[in-house]
């Protein structure tokens, strides 16, 4: 059975047509909703392995509701993420959805200035963030993505790197110094009094590193960026820990083991793509090549292959989906490799697309945990290629 005809039998049923009973209201969220299915359809095709009809029928369900341009409208739910994926689907030269698109982009241009102008606000009060302000799931980071692949010259791009540059500076809250990143909220798992700071590609500081260094790749900058890529690089630097296994990073971390200088966590946890070091690792990856820093970028390799080589931690990585499961470590490791110094990183990949494709669809039909992701993931490591759509660069990873 070839690729197409695996990938058909393992998902198609799954995902072949939205529920007509489906919350309305979640249609256009690309984590859960119709809005991330589309991806999948799209990729399916662009590459002749199936039609439009799909697209137009899982874009219907994921307008059913009027998409929200609302400030709290970002890559994960309304106007960004639905504009990202109407994008997608004239990645091949064709000028499809135009009205609509256009609609979508002037509203999230849009949208990005006023995050922008919020944000800044609220440093000027000496206040800490949220992670939803500046993050790539809920905040600027997410936008900025878009607007770097699709708008790249614009003003609302620069707006949200300006903004991302003055977040890498310091703020002094009750006395003690801390980086701009810092959260004055807890993480979701656990209550850390004075907030805490937060390592994640999908909620934390690699987020923002990973779009700095990717704008700074293609020749996009504005005054400062290269020094916030060097304050975050260093604050990684500063926190990663040398283990039996390797180099890692805590997931967060608080007040206290900030002054302490040091994670109570004595171990990694899962690797994976919103979290663990095949995040964190791609990020620092990308940031040393946008400086041209050869050492950093063999060490974030290092730190990557010797991640996968343990299988102590792949024993952690529990499920099939993108957001912190084995789709997620494949499509991360799988770019990495493509900019790679390190030649070992292309067999790991390999290594792991393995025992990867062997995996059945999730019961969620979703994009970032269900079972769009992962078939697009799937179809990455059964091709080995990079996906028509450009999919994957909503993950920050290319």
């Amino acid at each position: 059975m070839n690729a197409a005809a695996v990938l058909e039998t393992r998902f198609g049923p799954r995902l072949a047509a939205p529920d007509p009973a489906g919350d309305t209201a979640l249609g256009q969220s690309l984590v859960t909703g119709a809005a991330g299915v589309v991806l999948w359809h799209i990729e399916r095709a662009l590459t002749r392995a199936g039609t439009w009809e799909p697209v137009e029928a899982w874009l219907t369900a994921a307008t059913r509701a009027d998409v929200t341009a609302a400030d709290t409208a970002c890559l994960s739910y309304g106007a960004p993420g639905l504009a990202f994926v109407l994008h997608a689907a004239g990645a091949d030269g064709r000028d499809r959805y135009r009205n609509a698109r256009g609609r979508l982009d002037a509203a999230t241009a849009a949208l990005a200035h006023r995050r922008a102008e919020t944000a800044h606000a609220r440093i000027r009060r000496g206040e800490l963030p949220t992670f939803a302000e500046y993050d790539l799931l809920h905040g600027l980071t997410g936008i900025g993505m878009h607007l770097l692949h699709h708008a790249p010259g614009s003003d609302a791009l620069a707006a949200v790197l300006t903004y991302l540059v003055a977040l890498t500076r310091p703020l002094t809250f009750h006395g003690q110094t801390l980086p701009g990143w810092w959260c004055a909220h807890d993480p979701h798992r656990f209550y850390t009094p004075g907030g805490h700071g937060n390592f994640g590609m999908a909620h934390g500081i690699a987020g923002p590193l990973a779009l700095l260094a990717q704008a700074q790749r293609r020749g996009v900058a504005v005054d400062g960026q290269r020094e916030a890529i060097a304050t975050i690089t260093a604050w990684f630097g500063q926190w990663r820990q040398d283990g039996e296994s390797g180099p890692w990073w805590p997931e967060t971390i608080t007040r206290e083991e900030a002054a302490a200088g040091r994670p109570n966590a004595t171990g990694p946890w899962r690797p994976s793509w919103c979290y663990g070091t095949p995040g964190i690792a791609r990020a620092l990856q990308l940031a040393a090549i946008a400086t041209a820093d050869t050492r950093r970028q063999e060490a974030a390799e290092h730190a990557l292959l010797a991640c996968l080589a343990d299988p102590r931690q792949l024993a952690k990585v529990a499920d099939p989906g993108l957001c912190h499961g084995a789709a997620g470590v494949f499509q991360t490791v799988w770019r990495a490799a493509r900019d790679a110094r390190a030649p070992g990183l292309g067999s790991a990949a390999r290594s792991l697309a393995d025992t990867f494709t062997v995996q059945h669809a999730p019961e969620a039909t979703g994009f970032l945990e269900g079972a769009a992701g992962q078939a697009l993931a799937q179809a990455t490591a059964f091709y080995d290629r990079p996906p028509a759509s450009g999919w994957d660069a909503c993950l920050l990873i290319t």
